[in-house]
């Protein structure tokens, strides 16, 4: 792990790179967590997280799935699909508004589950999880409009 000051040296300079997981459930909601950290906190998001130096994207995939829900990639009836690279564009950073943003370039990565489906609780990067109808999803101001460029992107897509 990068030390803090580390780390706000590497997001003042550069972009990040992360794996966000679209996760939908029957075709119909989509899982979204309360944003504990800065940036988007306060919104419901995706839940995704930073590719690491030298791990490849579908081993942080699969990182992140399970750390943030417990989720085991490999049982999953249908295997996560790319559905699109995205940036997400930040006037703040992790340590607050300091006039350092962020920039991340991220894959977008659609699982999708069968109806009725649950995951595990909230991790330390979300006080809540909660399963969104992709309209009301879409329709929210509580939800970030990068999450909305995912609902956008599934629905134009058919899943």
């Amino acid at each position: 792990m990068l030390s803090k000051d580390v780390f706000l040296g590497v997001v003042d300079a550069a972009p990040l790179v992360a794996m966000d997981m679209v996760v939908v459930r029957g075709g119909t909601e989509i899982l979204l967590g309360l944003r504990n950290n800065r940036p988007a906190q306060g919104y419901w998001f995706v839940p995704g997280g930073r590719i690491r130096k030298n791990e490849p994207m579908q081993a942080a995939l699969a990182r992140v799935a399970q750390d943030e829900l417990g989720l085991q990639l490999a049982a999953l009836p249908v295997p996560p699909r790319h559905i699109g690279a995205f940036e997400h564009f930040y006037t703040d950073c992790f340590t607050g508004d300091n006039g350092v943003s962020t920039h991340y370039v991220v894959m977008g990565n659609l699982i999708a589950l069968p109806a009725g489906t649950e995951l595990a609780a909230a991790d330390a990067q979300h006080s809540a999880l909660r399963w969104w109808p992709l309209a009301q999803a879409q329709a929210s101001e509580q939800v970030h409009r990068f999450t909305k460029d995912y609902v956008d992107a599934i629905l134009l897509s058919n899943m």
